[in-house]
């Protein structure tokens, strides 16, 4: 039997749920209540989440980007190691624990990319950023909960909505890119994007290594 120790607990706000992080031998997992959210083992999906968008664009040298929720860091080291010295990339996270996480001990697993130069973490709800920001972007990566289905945070539903793809898109500067991680599919988002005026490409990532669970990208251009 796995002996884990648990090393932290952050309240969610706005819920009455917390995420709890815990070590395991070799291994950092982040759990909401007995469901484990994402670990240091499996980030395939993470890692995607950063690289696809980014592949898509003509250039990357000077890109900005935003990534909404942190995570373990995984989607933004890839994102990092894909965009340019001149890049500038802002990190939307609402639990500061988690921040500080990446700061310690988590931030060993990919060397700490919540302190390169050209990254900005804010402690703040990404939903807010989208509200406020028009053609800023050239890549957002969201993966802020378990996909359109929420499982942390009910307001994160609006990311998901008509109104929070618009939002999203406006927030996009002319040839960007929208990406959204999710732990399954969904079809009915595939079409909520494209009746939203954006082309849809839905692709299926293993979770780890090139077996067993696989989750959702879906990249959305104009």
């Amino acid at each position: 039997m796995r002996h884990w120790t648990q090393l932290g607990s952050a309240p969610i706000p706005g819920s009455d749920q917390s995420l709890t992080l815990f070590k395991s031998k070799d291994d950092f997992h982040i759990k909401l209540g007995n469901n484990e959210l994402m670990s240091t083992r499996k980030h395939g999906s993470e890692d995607a989440l950063g690289t696809l968008p980014c592949k898509k664009l003509k250039k990357t040298d000077n890109a900005r980007v935003l990534i909404g929720g942190l995570g373990m860091g995984f989607t933004l080291n890839a994102v990092l190691q894909s965009v340019g010295a001149a890049a500038r990339v802002t990190v939307a996270e609402l639990i500061p624990e988690v921040v500080e996480w990446n700061r310690g001990p988590l931030g060993e697993f990919n060397d700490y990319p919540v302190n390169d130069p050209r990254c900005d973490v804010q402690v703040i709800d990404v939903c807010h950023l989208l509200r406020t920001q028009q053609s800023t972007y050239d890549v957002i990566a969201l993966d802020v909960d378990n996909g359109p289905e929420g499982l942390t945070h009910s307001n994160n539903n609006w990311l998901y909505s008509d109104a929070g793809i618009r939002a999203a898109h406006l927030a996009l500067r002319p040839g960007g890119v929208l990406g959204y991680w999710s732990a399954s599919d969904d079809n009915a988002f595939r079409s909520r994007l494209r009746h939203c005026g954006l082309n849809a490409e839905q692709i299926r990532v293993f979770a780890h290594g090139n077996k067993g669970t696989r989750h959702t990208i879906w990249l959305a251009t104009s």
